[in-house]
Formats: structure tokens, C-alpha cells, sequence
């Protein structure tokens, strides 16, 4: 794996000590003195929030990226939101740009993004091959395709640009899990669930801690028939990140349909812990009212004592 030093990332993205160890400070990376790429597109991706930021005269601290990032990893099960999403200035905080919404994590609040493309250039060709390059300038490329293709999967007519912009960067680095994800929600979408499924399954093992992955092969699964595997691939998906809550809504209705209703109730439940407000919420709510209804189950207490629910 290519790695870069310190003062070689301070020198490719631009940045000064104090910028880059106000980030450090505030969580967003951890000190070191060696970096991966995917560290150096975390924080090409903060570098750009801050120039804009200065840009429009305003100010977003550290602090505050942090916790949009944390709680969008948390609401998504994203492994790296600045690197899987486009992050956006709303006020104070980041929302993160996903399939044309806006997703505020703090809030969970959801808001069509009219303005994602304005002034923007779409105008982008791919031909040939990547140039030959020293790996910083193949890196700082990468991540430009990278985020170039967020972009244009967001607009219905530029989603082939996208899906031609993934295989690049696949061509280049077949492991680059983001891209592995993104084009094959590309494939969901198209409803060309085998290409789907292989290229998800290649994200799980490119990044085994990938959330976000597993869900989105649990989903693919599902929408195959596979239900056994469908339900294994969201149990991962939680087991990686416990407050991934519609990871949990996908397992309990997995579990509802295999029959598994006592099962279904446990994942029922963390949903509505996790999202007690809206729709899902108080269908997750309902859910597990009934099969508390039906089943009148026996919970026993942490202190022996048994409890009849129901």
C-alpha cells in the first residue's frame, strides 16, 4: 500500500502544520507520520470544505465536521462520509449529498438539493489509459475521479458518465471500495441485480469493515430470492455498526419473513430506539407491538425474574 509521509501530504494538498493538526485534534484523523491514500482523499476533502468556507466568508470548525461526520456514519453506516458522499455547508454543520438529497445526520432531515449542479461543468471525457504518474499525482487523480462521479451520479443524465468514471478508477486500483459501492448501486438501480451482487461482494472484501457494503448486498440478496444470505449480510452490517439503523429495519423484516418473529422484535425494537420519529419509526413501532401481541412472550430479567409481556 502506498504511503506518504507527513510533510509529503502538507506539500501535495497544500496545507499548513496548523490546519492539519487542528483536524487531528478534533478527531477527524489520528496523528501520524504516515498516510494511506484514502487518508490523503479525507483530507483533500476537508481542505476543500475550509477553501470554500473562506471562500464564502463564513466559518465551520472542526468540531462541528466531526460531529456531522460521526453521525452520518452512524445514520448511513458510511466507514468515510467525506470520501462516499459529497459533504455540503448547511449553516453551521455538514449535510452530505447523496442521489440528489440532502441528508442533514444530526437531524435525520431530508431536502432536495435543486442546486447540486448549478454552475457546475459536467463536460468530462475519459479515454485511454491513467497517464504514468509518481503515486502522489496518481492518488490526488483517483480522488478527483473519485468525487467527479459522486457528482454526475446524482443527475440522471450524466449516471453513465459516473458509471464510465468507476471503471476507471477501478481499472486503476480494483480494491477502491467507494467506487466498487457506487457502481454498483448504479447496476441496482438498472435492476441488474448479478452485476450488482458481484461488484458488492467485491467491496466486502476489499474493506471487511464496510457497513455500508454489506447492506447493500443485503439488499441485492433480498431482491434475488436469497433470503438466508440477504439476512447474513445484515447481520454483518449491524455487527459492524450497531447504530446502523436501516440495517436493523432490513433484518427484522428479514427475520418477520423467514418466521423468525422473536428475532424480528429485537432488531424491531433498536430501530424505533434509534429513529423513534416519522413513518419507518412507527412502523418498526407497530411491528413489534403486534408480535408482542401474538406470541405473548416471556422476558426474563437481568435479575431472574420472570416477566409475562403481553
Amino acid at each position: 500500500m502506498t504511503r506518504y509521509s507527513r510533510q509529503d501530504v502538507l506539500r501535495i494538498l497544500h496545507l499548513n502544520t496548523r490546519q492539519l493538526m487542528s483536524w487531528e485534534r478534533a478527531g477527524l484523523l489520528s496523528p501520524q507520520e504516515q498516510y494511506s491514500f484514502e487518508e490523503l482523499g479525507q483530507l483533500r476533502a476537508l481542505r476543500d470544505l475550509q477553501a470554500h468556507a473562506a471562500k464564502t466568508r463564513t466559518r465551520i470548525s472542526a468540531r462541528s465536521i466531526r460531529a456531522s461526520v460521526d453521525a452520518m456514519q452512524r445514520v448511513a453506516g458510511m466507514r468515510n462520509p467525506l470520501l462516499e458522499s459529497s459533504a455540503v455547508r448547511r449553516g453551521s454543520r455538514l449535510a452530505f449529498r447523496i442521489d440528489g438529497t440532502l441528508v442533514d445526520p444530526l437531524t435525520q432531515q431530508l431536502a432536495f438539493d435543486f442546486d447540486a449542479f448549478a454552475g457546475s461543468r459536467l463536460g468530462l471525457v475519459v479515454t485511454g489509459e491513467m497517464r504514468p504518474q509518481n503515486p502522489a499525482q496518481r492518488a490526488a487523480e483517483l480522488q478527483e475521479m473519485f468525487l467527479r462521479a459522486v457528482q454526475l451520479e446524482e443527475n440522471s443524465a450524466t449516471v453513465s458518465q459516473a458509471a464510465t468514471l468507476y471503471e476507471a478508477i477501478l481499472a486503476a486500483q480494483p480494491t477502491h471500495a467507494p467506487a466498487l459501492i457506487n457502481l454498483g448501486t448504479i447496476y441496482y438501480n438498472m435492476r441488474n441485480f448479478e452485476r450488482a451482487e458481484s461488484l458488492y461482494r467485491r467491496a466486502t472484501v476489499a474493506d471487511p469493515e464496510y457497513a455500508l457494503a454489506f447492506f447493500d448486498l443485503g439488499n441485492v440478496l433480498d431482491e434475488m430470492q436469497h433470503l438466508d444470505q440477504a439476512t447474513a449480510a445484515y447481520q454483518k452490517a449491524v455487527a459492524l455498526v450497531p447504530q446502523y439503523a436501516d440495517a436493523h429495519y432490513n433484518l427484522a423484516l428479514a427475520y418477520e419473513r423467514q418466521g423468525h418473529k422473536r428475532r424480528a422484535l429485537r432488531h424491531w425494537l433498536t430501530y424505533v430506539r434509534l429513529d423513534p420519529v416519522g413513518p419507518w419509526g412507527n412502523h418498526a413501532r407497530d411491528q413489534a407491538r403486534k408480535i408482542l401481541k401474538s406470541e405473548k412472550l416471556s422476558i426474563v430479567s437481568r435479575r431472574g425474574r420472570l416477566v409475562r409481556a403481553g
